[in-house]
This record gives C-alpha cells, structure tokens and sequence, in this order.
C-alpha cells in the first residue's frame, strides 16, 4: 500500500481509455443505489432505500473512530493537534520552483491518454492521509468518522460536513460514489487491481458511503479505501473523462491550478480557504503559496537553471551530480544547502526489465544470462563514487526479503507448487549476482545462451533454430541513463549481442510503454512497509496483458498468482512477511529484471530560503512541511538575481 499523494505519479504512466463521465452518471443513477427527493428548502437529498437502512441499523454497535490502523492501534488519539513531524506555528507564504521531466499534455491524471503534468495530486484530497512517522495507520481527512466491521466485511465513512470542493459546493457521499467507480470501472487498470476487492459502494446520505467487501480476506482494503481522491461528480458530469485536457480542473485540495503553459510549465497556488487548512492534520502544512514546475527535455540543464537560481530545489537522482557537480561558490558559502532525507521505507526494486512477451526474452535462461553480464560493481565505483548497493530483493531493506533456502512456513507455503517452480527454488540458494570478475561471468552466460539454443556465429549470437542474430534494443527517455547503459551494452557485445540504446522523447515513451513496445526498459517497483493489492497490477496474469498496467514484464504465472493472493489476504505481520518472501523468492528466479541499485535516502539540493522541522518523519520524506523563511528569502532571492 501507497499514499495517493505518492503514488500518483507512478499510477499516471499506467493509465485505460474511460467513458465520459455523463455516461457514468446515468449508470450510477439506474443502478437504483440512491432514491432522489426534495427537502424543505428544495435542494436534492438522498434517501435510502431498505436494503441501505438495514445495514444502517446493524451498525449501532460500532464506534465511530478517527484513524484506521492495519494491525494495533493508530498511534495518534482522536484529540491529536497536529502530525508529530510538522510546525503549525510555521509561516505560510513564498514561492518554490522545481524542474519537471520532459513534457506535458494534460491536466487528467487518472485515464491512459495524455501524459500528465507533475504536482496534480496537490489539488485533490482523498478520504484519509497516512503519516509519514507510522507505516500502517490512515487518518481521516474528508472522512471525519470510521466505522469499520469488526471482521472487516464492510466500512462506512462519514464525510466532514465542512469539506468543501474549490467552487464551493459541499463534497458529498454521492461524490465519493461516483469517484469510486469512475476510477475502478473506467480508469487506469491500476484503479481495479487496487479496488478488486470491493463488491459494492452506496451513499447512505448526504454525508455517508459505505464499501462492501466481497470478502475479509485483504486485510489492507479499508486502507487502501481511505487512499481514494474525490472528484467533483458535478463538474464532470457534462465533460469528457476520457479525453486529455488542459483545463484547470477542480479538487478540493490545498492547492488549485493557477497557469498552464502546455509542455513547458504548471503553477499551483494554495488556497487561502482551504476546508481543511485547520484539521490536525494540515496543521504545519501545505505552507508555501505557490509551487511552481518547469520542464526541463535535458537533466544536465535542469541542473544549471537550479545552479544559476532559476530553480530552487532539486531532487538529485544522479550519484555523480551530488558528488561532483555542486562544487560552486554558493555550496561553499551555505547559500545552497545538501540534504540527506532518510527514506525508512523498503527499497523495492529498480532495474532493467525485460519484456517476457518478446519470444527471445521468454526463456528464463536468457533473461538470467544477460543479467550476468551486468558489472554493477564497475559502475557503482566508476559512474557512481561507490554511492550504492546492489539491490537484490523486490522488497530490499526489509524482512519481508527472501534469505537462504526457505524453510519452515514459507517451505509449507511453496510446497503445493513445487511441480510448477523450477527446483532451484526449494534446493539453491538465491540467485544474488557475486562481486567476482566479469570474465567467469560472461563465460557462465554463454553456457546458458547455448542451453536456450543460441551459439556464436561470426562474432554474433544466433538463435540456432531460425539463424536469426540476437539483437536487444533499451529504451530509455532520459539521456542521463545513457551513459549508464553503454558498459551493460559494451558487455553484451562480448557474448555477440548487437545492442541499441533509443532514447526517445516522454510522449513517444508512453505510448511505446502501453503497448509493450519494447525489448528492455528501465523500470521500478516500489514498495511501502505494508505491500498489499498493487501487487496485482505489478506482477499478476490478468494484467499481464493490460494496456499500461504495471506489469511491464509481463508476469503470467499462476504461481506468482497465487502467491500475490496470499500476500494480500495475508492477517498478520508474520503471514505478510511470510507471503512476500515467498513471492520475493518466486519473482527472483524469474529473472524477469536485472537488478540495479539502492539508496536509503532522498538527496535534496536546496537554496538556503526554506526550513522544515526535525528530526524528519521516520519512515518517508514529506516536504508538505517545509516553509520560506522569509528574512532568508529576500537575501537568497537578491542572489538570485545578481543583486548582491
């Protein structure tokens, strides 16, 4: 599980063509869920109908609460005043400019055409927010009250009769409805695997909906149902949901869309009366007026325009950036400042993943060769300053990690599948790449080439039953992954293999993306202390085959399947640890990615005008809490501008 604030940003490049939302409306209302009728001042009110008042009346027995916890209780009461890591006395004002990546098409985060601006998730607010100090808590933020079922068969929420859209007008249960199934019916393939659990959703009243589940089994679900943003049913019921567009579109968020330049940049201000800017939970936060995205096609210039004060942070992604690039006057005299962010959440995995639907990448053998012929260690020491370490598990840095050989409940787990799986996983140890030399390595990949029926022809790899060479194509959108790629591409050209590198601009990449267009790409799986339904649009079959789902390898394995349905019915820590190891297991002997690297942190390069509060949340960065200092501000602003 991900917050949505989070996890947008990986949802919008796996967005699936969607009806318009009129269409939707019309099907929401014949579906007889709510009774329409007239109150003493004329405005619309919603009835129940029998069905709906009975389940009303079953409810007497439990409490209403603030938060929902996954397994003990949320570490905050009910009378909290604020999040532990946030300032509510900060300031609030000031400006922060930041570089985005190549380009934008579109203010429509949720559907699968257009490629999305950055920053939109600031404009919407979902029904509960997780904190950055606890990994397994939701607090409720539309939701002003919680009743979940004791066995966890249905949950109600109670909409706070203050929550206000941007227009104005009251967010109301019949909103959250027709969000629910505007997303999982009609959105990112993302939004079903993450909903799949949830057999119905009703508005009860003006101000309450209750999600029935069609079974106990996800423990996570309630929480994930917290993580929905609310969209306003009466601004799109006469617009088009399936369409990209570059309309200020309307959330009920901290902050609203101030000016789009397509393609070139987006501007956010906070909104002075937002309903929620006194909840405990917004306290110290969402302090800056206006943030603003530029977009940067080339890294190298996004990292001069911070350098020269066009720009006022920077996420630095780059090892060799954060270790070379900033030896400038204003590091030297604090003007700029460096910061290490601790990061408590596991590292999931990033790495070169191969698209298993290419015949010459569907045998695991090969895809375990070439990934021999990775020298991680070459450019961990030469590219990055030792900066990193290897990353080998899809849930790195945590216990939920498979280690040795699996024995006690995860060995009885696997154990109904051992006809399915190859029997290196109950006799061998894990497939973790060795720091030895390149040469016995390319040497152990060429046995396996000529076991999968390829040999070297005429200095080229050729598949022996057809004569066709091996060729691999990685595509790439980011020209700073190119210098990276070339040593892999250089030692691939050792065992025969005619490499290219295509590095293609962010449109062409999406589009190429969604339709499994590719041979290798680099991608990322991240994961949260409390993996849970995502792992359905990561790895399962019935998304194998999705247009931009997220499973880029395109897993098809009823294993793996069974094993993700474990994972997330899981009703324990330890059944959950249990469950991810094996599947960890499972997914490593795939070799469905070549495994790059990790980092526990977040590098953040800053000009010295922002402050934030410490120590900092113990488990993921939240820069909702940071502010300008305004005397700092001015001087670092006339610096900027060469007026020293």
């Amino acid at each position: 599980m991900a917050g949505f604030r989070g996890l947008l940003a990986t949802v919008t490049l796996a967005l699936a063509i969607v009806l318009p939302a009129a269409a939707l409306a019309q099907q929401y209302d014949s579906e007889g869920k709510i009774a329409e009728g007239k109150s003493a001042d004329g405005t619309s009110v919603e009835k129940k109908t029998t069905a709906e008042q009975s389940a009303v009346e079953k409810t007497g027995d439990v409490p209403t609460v603030h938060a929902i916890a996954l397994y003990d209780d949320p570490g905050l009461p009910a009378d909290f005043d604020h999040l532990p890591y946030a300032n509510p006395a900060a300031p609030k004002g000031g400006t922060l400019r930041r570089a985005a990546n190549g380009s934008f098409d579109s203010t429509n985060p949720f559907i699968i055409q257009g490629t999305p601006a950055d920053g939109l998730n600031q404009i919407y607010d979902t029904l509960m927010e997780s904190s950055a100090d606890e990994p397994f808590t939701m607090y409720g933020l539309l939701a002003g009250g919680i009743r979940l079922d004791p066995d966890r068969h249905w949950m109600e929420i109670d909409i706070r009769p203050e929550a206000r859209f941007h227009d104005g007008k009251p967010v109301t249960a019949r909103d959250v409805v027709f969000s629910f199934r505007l997303l999982r019916d009609k959105g990112s393939p993302f939004y079903r695997a993450y909903y799949a659990s949830v057999e119905s959703v009703s508005a009860l009243g003006e101000r309450t909906v209750r999600f029935e589940f069609s079974n106990n089994q996800s423990r996570e679900l309630p929480l994930i149902l917290g993580q929905l943003p609310v969209l306003p049913e009466h601004y799109w019921q006469d617009r088009d949901f399936t369409k990209p567009t570059l309309d200020k579109l309307m959330g009920s968020g901290p902050y609203e869309i101030a000016e789009i330049d397509p393609g070139r940049r987006i501007v956010y201000r906070r909104v002075d009366d937002y309903w929620g800017r006194d909840l405990p939970l917004n306290r110290g936060r969402y302090n800056i007026d206006r943030l603003i995205y530029d977009y940067f096609r080339d890294q190298s210039v996004a990292l001069e325009a911070f350098l020269a004060g066009a720009l006022d942070m920077r996420i630095e992604s780059s090892a060799k950036n954060w270790a070379t690039a900033y030896d400038t006057p204003a590091v030297e005299d604090g003007a700029i400042q460096r910061v290490i962010v601790p990061d408590g959440q596991p590292a999931g995995m990033q790495g070169y993943v191969f698209n298993t639907r290419r015949d010459k990448l569907s045998d695991p053998k090969v895809r375990r060769a070439l990934g021999l012929v990775f020298d991680f260690d070459w450019i961990n020491q030469h590219l990055f300053y030792g900066a990193y370490q290897r990353t080998n598990s899809y849930f790195q840095n945590s216990e939920m990690a498979a280690k040795a050989l699996p024995d006690g409940a995860e060995l009885k787990l696997l154990a109904p599948y051992r006809d399915q799986l190859p029997d290196a996983v109950f006799d061998q140890p894990l497939p973790v790449p060795q720091p030895e030399s390149l040469r016995p390595r390319l040497r152990e990949a060429l046995d396996l080439l000529r076991e999968a029926g390829y040999d070297v022809r005429d200095g080229k790899l050729v598949n022996l039953a057809t004569g066709q060479p091996f060729t691999l194509e990685f595509l790439l959108y980011d020209s700073q992954w190119e210098r990276i790629t070339q040593p892999f591409v250089r030692n691939l050209e050792r065992l025969g293999i005619q490499s290219e590198i295509r590095v293609v601009d962010v449109n062409q990449y999406l589009d190429r993306l969604r339709g499994f267009q590719f041979d290798m790409i680099v991608g990322s799986f991240p994961q949260s202390a409390n993996p849970g339904n995502e792992q359905r649009d990561f790895w399962t079959s019935d998304y194998a085959d999705v247009p931009q789902s997220r499973n880029l390898a395109g897993v098809h394995d009823p294993v793996v399947d069974a094993l993700v349905d474990r994972l997330i019915q899981a009703d324990s820590r330890d059944d959950l640890d249990i469950a991810s190891r094996a599947l960890d297991r499972v997914l490593r002997w795939g070799f469905y990615v070549v495994p790059q690297w990790n980092f526990d942190g977040t590098r953040v390069a800053v000009w010295d005008k922002f402050d934030y509060p410490r120590p900092f949340p113990r488990y993921t960065p939240d820069f909702t809490v940071w502010w300008v200092d305004p005397d700092r501000a001015r001087a670092v602003t006339a610096r900027q501008r060469g007026q020293e």
